[in-house]
């Protein structure tokens, strides 16, 4: 059975999966309730963040911890948005 699709012109999700399967996996989350949808949500959230810290401590690995979570506010609000929440940056552990 060929996927679904609406007009012929629609691009594969996940152009390395199989069509069927891809057909599986959004019939599922169409299926899903929201609570479930949302939670999927906030654990890929999670995830980017988790990605986001360990990317700032390879960058700059001399900075605390507290300096990196800065560091990711300024990246996730903007530094303008993040001097209003947090206050001016801290000092930073090096130059950077």
């Amino acid at each position: 059975m060929a996927a679904p699709s609406y007009n012929g012109s629609v691009t594969p999700l996940f152009p390395d999966t199989h069509p069927e399967a891809e057909a599986v996996l959004i019939r599922l989350l169409r299926e899903a309730p929201s609570w479930r949808k949302l939670e999927m949500v906030g654990q890929m959230n999670a995830a980017v963040q988790t990605m986001m810290r360990c990317g700032l401590r390879e960058c700059y690995p001399q900075d605390s911890p507290q300096m990196i979570q800065r560091r990711m506010a300024d990246l996730l609000l903007g530094e303008d948005l993040a001097l209003k929440v947090f206050g001016p940056p801290l000092k930073k552990d090096h130059a950077g």
